[in-house]
């Protein structure tokens, strides 16, 4: 990883899969080094001033870095093709920054979490199974699918997502691809999008629309079974790290469930907590409010139990 000068929030930049990963590294004044939490964002969502980045400073005043980075092809990364949502990449993009957590001299790399809101919430589960070396994992608002997985009594469906993140497989066949298609739109007849319900429009036109954030109204989805078996509630088996779920009991969003949210919390295999807020999929993702305050409140203070 390379890094420009030392300073409370800074660029950092890692490998993965041949190509440049950019994010912010945001370092706490005292108690050096200190735990870290690696966070990435959301469906198509970036690093700058699209919240992600203030609960990163949340974690940052109470002793905790984070290493915020944007998804392979997203944002200030490189990656080819652009805009294309894979989640197998993006697993590779967590343990990637996990493996470069080596080279910052200001943070613990035995003391580091993962972090992951939406999509990329049910990323960093199959990230924390595949990996031993996260010590805690905080999600919100999982999408972790509309439907229960298969049983997997034999454990070889989690023996299939291992072998497709060993094998570096992560490209579908280009039949499998929804798009390049509008990420958000506010008329699903004339003009859809990937992401459907109005909740999503405002939020994304209004934070993606704001100075310096790099979005694009424009993707690609690669449904993650296209490549190989991607299960996050069964991998949630497989995690023996203390994890929190944050949960909106009236979520909206397709593939967003909070019933096999819920699923996936009691099939933990380590200790467990559980904050269960409404405001549907967008409401701990407006920044000032009160269910940003208590989430991120909540959420710092887990990290601080089991990190710091």
């Amino acid at each position: 990883m390379t890094a420009n000068a030392p300073a409370a929030e800074r660029d950092v930049e890692f490998q993965s899969l041949g190509a440049v990963l950019r994010g912010r590294l945001f370092v706490p004044d005292v108690g050096l080094p200190a735990p870290v939490v690696v966070m990435g964002h959301g469906f198509s969502a970036t690093v700058d001033g699209m919240v992600a980045d203030d609960y990163a400073r949340v974690f940052r005043d109470a002793g905790i870095a984070a290493l915020l980075f944007d998804h392979l092809g997203f944002g200030r990364s490189d990656g080819e093709p652009r805009l294309e949502i894979n989640a197998w990449l993006q697993v590779h993009g967590y343990l990637d920054a996990v493996d470069a957590l080596a080279d910052l001299p200001e943070v613990d790399a035995a003391r580091a979490g993962l972090w992951g809101d939406s999509m990329s919430g049910a990323v960093a589960l199959v990230a924390a199974a595949l990996d031993d070396r996260v010590r805690a994992v905080v999600v919100q608002i999982p999408a972790l699918g509309d439907d229960p997985p298969p049983a997997d009594p034999d454990g070889s469906i989690f023996a299939g997502m291992r072998d497709t993140y060993d094998s570096g497989a992560c490209r579908a066949d280009p039949s499998d691809v929804v798009g390049p298609m509008a990420v958000v739109s506010a008329d699903q007849l004339r003009s859809p999008s990937l992401l459907r319900p109005i909740t999503a429009f405002r939020w994304f036109i209004d934070y993606g629309g704001r100075p310096r954030t790099t979005w694009a109204n424009s993707a690609t989805w690669v449904p993650p079974r296209s490549i190989g078996p991607y299960e996050p509630v069964i991998a949630a088996s497989h995690i023996g790290v203390p994890t929190l779920f944050v949960i909106a009991h009236d979520d909206e969003m397709e593939g967003a469930n909070p019933a096999v949210a819920r699923l996936a919390y009691e099939n933990l295999a380590g200790p467990r907590e559980l904050l269960e807020l409404d405001g549907g999929h967008f409401g701990l993702a407006y920044c000032p409010s009160e269910r940003f305050d208590l989430a991120s409140r909540s959420q710092r203070d887990f990290l601080a139990r089991f990190l710091g």
